[in-house]
């Protein structure tokens, strides 16, 4: 579980932005996003294989730089 403490003298604004970064780091929030629906196994292949043409294309084209 992740937590964040309030420190003596801290905005609970800013506790909560640092909660958010936290869980933003962690990838909760993606997991969260992600399970909201049912994904179907050929649509998880077809968005993992998208994402796979993008790393790929970055990855030459910083490889050419």
């Amino acid at each position: 579980m992740t937590e964040v403490k309030v420190r003596k003298g801290e905005n609970v604004e800013k506790a909560l932005r640092r909660l958010k970064k936290k869980l933003d780091r962690e990838g909760i929030m993606r997991d969260i996003r992600a399970k909201r629906h049912f994904e179907k196994p050929s649509e998880k292949r077809r968005r993992q294989a998208a994402r796979a043409r993008i790393n790929a294309r970055r990855a030459t084209r910083e490889a050419a730089l």
